[in-house]
């Protein structure tokens, strides 16, 4: 920087500065500077704070930067016509006596300018910079110099595509740089200029001239004409061979090389990969994993990323190896993508695949004081019982209400709040109403065991059979006995409430039984081979799956499987946070496909009924999969073990109990008393 040309860095002194200033270097001469070779003006202004025209310059910062290197510092303060407000004086520490005593705009810009000139604008935000600037130098009627300009916002965006938050802070902070003071003029100049620092090698590297480095930063059009689109400096694929196995997906796991930017055919190479589903790993030259994806087809999902008529992402131009792994269906692609997602967390996974938002559960966590019946999109993790799924979250939680208020559980939050008197539930009679402390918590349980075991199934229970049979009978039952008692008042409520949940039920659906009522085996069939690939749910989890071979003896695995899902009859079930989401995608999957082949395992075909079920999922054919499926379940034997299950009436008293509380009532029209045991 000439001292002839450039005035040296020290805050402008007082006098009145009226000068027109013209460019030195000619725009094109600058713009085919190298970049190694340029001269930065990193710049950053602090403002009153106001928008539009009323928006005027506070304090103005500039730190020169070449070769990658910081050198000279500038900085002053300037006035402004309209008072500052309290708040952006508390956010930038400039007070309004500074404002007052420092130069004026004719004293500062003039040799900002002149500072400016030959030299290329760098700030973060830029756009926003450079329209203060511009106001300013308006306002006294100086001429903007109109230097390039370079946003490390962008630049960030180019070449750290990974990096999500791209302020000024989060980094500096990811690129390792200390921030001691912020929100003033020259200490954000200089953070600005450390990131523009440390940026800088792969600037060089991505563009050799500033023309270059400004077409390189230039934001990409919205709309785009299709096969028009054109691989920048950073969407070249290096050359990157096959590796070794370290670091792979294990035996199964394979990896093919993408084509390198000097190969004779442009764009990367995805000839290697297989046509079957399964899950695809994309890395870059260090191995690091930038995105899981899965597809029906490997090669064809992989390839369509880098095609001209997809929008590039933010990490396909650093991707040069693919690892992938083959699975026997898209079921199988689905659960092992998720799993990868939650293990590797790629930066490229924004989110898991979209999942259906009316797909929900009914779900009771037992491991909390007075368990609630709930709603959520999730089975629930830990000892928990979860029913479903089902569709509609707005009949799910209209049939939960109607449970609460028949068996009398609590309508409130996880958290028991603790009452002096009974809440508006419990004075009409629809609540246990536990938040007073002194109903016994083993009558409670009793009667959420009630509502849970109307949805754990049975072995004497036909496959085809209505979705919540049990609860109408249940409520057959209740009316029969109200009615031989003379209640009419309570089997009039009762056929009312009868009523309406039939219509629920008939318009709920999907599976209204618990998760962990049947142990289950699916075979999901290859989308173009006659081969199968086996899951089986026992307990509420996923306990096994893989590829079934032809002629397979099927009853040694689903025994094991069975035996995985703890004891047949137990309510609730342990999953641990990390099944939820494959036991979500079965279900969901089950949902949506219900041609697929499923056998129920509470009654344990034998070996020749796997077989047959087996051979007649391969062939697809529907007739004769039911067929196999009738077959199999009416030759099935009752695992040892089993416990049978069965409900008391709602009515129904905790037997050699002493009693010491007082009658609460179900209903308004009901006079059967349920004893509350007090607990000093």
């Amino acid at each position: 920087m000439g001292a002839s040309r450039k005035p040296a860095f020290m805050p402008s002194g007082p006098g009145r500065i009226t000068v027109r200033v013209t460019s030195s270097i000619a725009t094109s001469k600058l713009l085919a500077t190298p970049v190694a070779a340029a001269e930065f003006l990193v710049l950053d202004t602090e403002t009153n704070g106001l928008a539009g025209d009323a928006c005027e310059m506070t304090e103005v910062g500039a730190v020169l930067v070449g070769g990658g290197e910081l050198h000279d510092r500038w900085s002053s303060l300037c006035r402004c016509s309209a008072p500052l407000q309290r708040g952006i004086q508390r956010f930038t520490g400039i007070s309004q006596a500074m404002v007052d005593s420092a130069p004026s705009l004719e004293q500062v810009l003039p040799e900002l300018a002149q500072l400016l000139s030959g030299r290329i604008l760098v700030a973060h935000n830029a756009p926003f910079d450079r329209r203060v600037l511009r106001q300013a130098f308006a306002r006294i009627g100086l001429e903007w110099p109109d230097p390039p300009v370079i946003c490390t916002a962008a630049v960030a965006r180019r070449l750290l595509p990974l990096q999500r938050k791209r302020g000024l802070g989060a980094l500096a902070d990811a690129l390792g740089i200390e921030v001691e003071l912020a929100h003033r003029a020259l200490a954000d100049a200089e953070t600005c200029a450390r990131v523009l620092c440390a940026l800088f090698p792969r600037l060089c590297a991505n563009a050799v001239t500033v023309a270059d480095a400004l077409a390189l930063l230039r934001p990409a059009r919205r709309r785009r004409a299709r096969g028009s689109a054109e691989v920048g400096p950073l969407g070249r694929l290096g050359t990157g061979g096959p590796r070794g196995a370290s670091g792979g997906l294990g035996a199964t796991g394979q990896r093919a090389r993408l084509r390198g930017a000097d190969d004779p055919a442009p764009g990367p190479e995805f000839g290697e990969l297989p046509t079957d589903p399964g899950v695809y790993l994309f890395r870059d030259g260090a191995g690091k994993i930038l995105y899981v994806g899965k597809s029906v087809s490997i090669r064809n999902r992989a390839r369509a990323h880098f095609a001209p008529s997809s929008p590039p992402a933010a990490w396909t131009g650093h991707a040069q190896v693919v690892d992938y792994r083959t699975t026997g269906s898209e079921l199988g692609a689905l659960i092992l993508e998720s799993r990868l997602i939650a293990e590797l967390k790629p930066p490229g996974n924004k989110r898991l695949t979209r999942r259906d938002d009316r797909l929900v559960y009914i779900r009771c966590r037992l491991d909390i004081e007075y368990p609630i019946l709930e709603v959520a999109p999730d089975p629930a993790a830990g000892h928990a019982v979860s029913i479903g799924p089902v569709h509609g979250r707005r009949l799910a939680l209209e049939l939960v209400e109607q449970l609460d208020s028949l068996f009398g559980l609590r309508h409130c939050g996880r958290r028991l709040p603790r009452r002096d008197h009974p809440s508006a539930y419990g004075q009409m009679g629809r609540c246990l109403s536990p938040c007073l402390g002194d109903l016994d918590p083993n009558l409670y349980r009793r009667r959420l065991d009630q509502v849970l075991r109307l949805f754990a199934g049975g072995h004497d229970r036909p496959p085809g059979a209505r979705p919540g049979q049990p609860l109408l009978d249940h409520l057959q039952d209740e009316l029969r006995r109200a009615s031989a008692d003379r209640r009419y008042e309570r089997a009039q409520a009762l056929h009312r409430r009868a009523g309406r949940l039939r219509v629920i039920l008939d318009r709920l659906d999907g599976v209204l039984e618990s998760t962990h009522a049947r142990p289950l085996l699916v075979l999901a069939r290859h989308p173009s081979k006659p081969a199968l690939e086996g899951f089986w749910l026992a307990g509420g989890r996923l306990v096994d799956s893989g590829p079934i071979a032809d002629g397979e003896d099927l009853a040694a695995r689903c025994e094991a499987a069975a035996r995985r899902g703890g004891r047949v009859g137990e309510l609730g079930a342990h999953v641990p946070p990390a099944e939820i989401a494959p036991v979500r995608i079965l279900q969901t999957w089950l949902v949506s496909h219900p041609d697929t082949p499923r056998l129920r395992l509470d009654l344990m075909p034998d070996a020749a009924a796997l077989a047959r079920f087996a051979v007649a999922a391969r062939t697809g054919d529907p007739a004769v999969l039911d067929s196999a499926v009738a077959g199999v379940e009416s030759v099935g034997v009752e695992p040892v073990g089993a416990e049978p299950v069965g409900t008391e009436p709602v009515g129904a008293e905790v037997g050699g109990t002493e009693v010491n509380g007082a009658e609460r009532e179900l209903d308004d029209d009901r006079r059967d008393a349920l004893l509350a045991h007090e607990h000093r």
